[in-house]
């Protein structure tokens, strides 16, 4: 019996398996948008048979965008948008899950693949970022104006705005996304929140936006649907943010209504020495399972499947999201499951491949 092909219930929803298609910026939306490309890009994973398929970081506010080609879900006109992309997944066989997202100070930047990189000059579509501090995250970066409490408390609404429109959507898995240097992960770490009120300071404080946003997302989804959040489990730099914090944070996003912790790393600062290998994330995910007590997922250069089942019959993990990989094998799932030798029904146009 593989433990990557075995199924796995959170609330009223049950994954066929435990491949998740990680969060992956497209930077090919319009005005928030998705359009053809992201229909084949996620739906050829569903096809490929993840068993959870994850939307790009996508925009609670038009401000929190990375790039001005980021999803949104900040207008209630995005959601005809993302109807078929999430009835196509669901046909597969997968299930349909949105990450929502706020870049915070790490807004406003142009692809990674446009011919320019830094801050987004207004010429070119930009806009001035929001953070808890007003410090850039680079020189190269635009500078953010430091939120308000009233600024502070639109962005948990439209966290919950966004996730009533997910659920209009179709989606049946709705992720918070508080890692890799965005804005809740800002508010999160010493190293980038420098406030003196109650959202700054003490960890309790610094928390406190990451947990009123979960409870906010919890309560607009409702009882049956997942709520998943993605945390950096360290800065991976001496003063900031620790796998002790995070083990903390992840017992309080659950009591606010977290079904599993997508445990990832890094992004709120450059950071030199991080010991990038096969796996080197799985043992963060371990200790906020262990020590926290709550589901997680394991993310980072997962690429094999024995691998992959490994950390799940280890205990590691619950989930594994893969990133890279399923960029390069959309069919990853499929090819695992012959490595393993478990019988799936791949889609019958493909059979004879297989």
């Amino acid at each position: 019996m593989s433990m990557l092909f075995t199924p796995l219930d959170l609330r009223a929803v049950t994954l066929p398996n435990r491949i998740a298609v990680s969060p992956m910026c497209q930077y090919s939306a319009r005005d928030g948008h998705p359009d053809e490309w992201h229909l084949v890009h996620l739906g050829s994973r569903a096809v490929g048979g993840a068993g959870l398929v994850l939307t790009e970081a996508t925009a609670v506010q038009a401000v929190g965008r990375i790039s001005p080609e980021d999803t949104g879900l900040w207008d209630d006109a995005h959601v005809a948008s993302w109807r078929p992309i999430v009835d196509f997944i669901h046909a597969r066989g997968a299930v349909a899950g949105v990450q929502l997202a706020h870049a915070g100070r790490k807004a406003s930047t142009y692809a990674p693949f446009a011919s320019r990189s830094g801050g987004v000059a207004d010429a070119d579509g930009g806009w001035t970022p929001v953070a808890p501090s007003a410090e850039a995250f680079h020189e190269s970066y635009r500078t953010p104006v430091e939120l308000d409490v009233e600024g502070i408390a639109g962005v948990v609404a439209d966290f919950a705005a966004a996730a009533r429109r997910a659920v209009e959507a179709g989606f049946r898995v709705v992720e918070v996304h508080a890692a890799h240097g965005y804005l809740l992960h800002e508010f999160l770490s010493p190293l980038s929140n420098h406030r003196a009120d109650a959202y700054g300071g003490s960890l309790e404080n610094r928390t406190r936006l990451a947990r009123e946003v979960t409870a906010a997302v919890r309560e607009a989804v409702g009882e049956d649907v997942p709520v998943f959040v993605r945390i950096s489990a360290t800065d991976w730099v001496e003063g900031g943010w620790t796998p002790e914090d995070s083990v903390v944070l992840a017992r309080d996003l659950a009591d606010a209504g977290a079904d599993l912790i997508d445990v990832s790393t890094g992004g709120n600062v450059p950071a030199a020495d991080i010991p990038v290998g096969p796996g080197y994330q799985v043992p963060f995910a371990e200790t906020v399972r262990r020590k926290a007590d709550v589901p997680t997922g394991a993310v980072g250069m997962i690429t094999d499947a024995r691998q992959a089942e490994q950390l799940l019959a280890d205990g590691s993990a619950d989930l594994v999201l893969l990133g890279r990989a399923s960029l390069r094998d959309p069919y990853w799932p499929l090819h695992a499951a012959r490595q393993l030798g478990v019988q799936v029904n791949p889609p019958q146009q493909y059979a004879r491949a297989l």
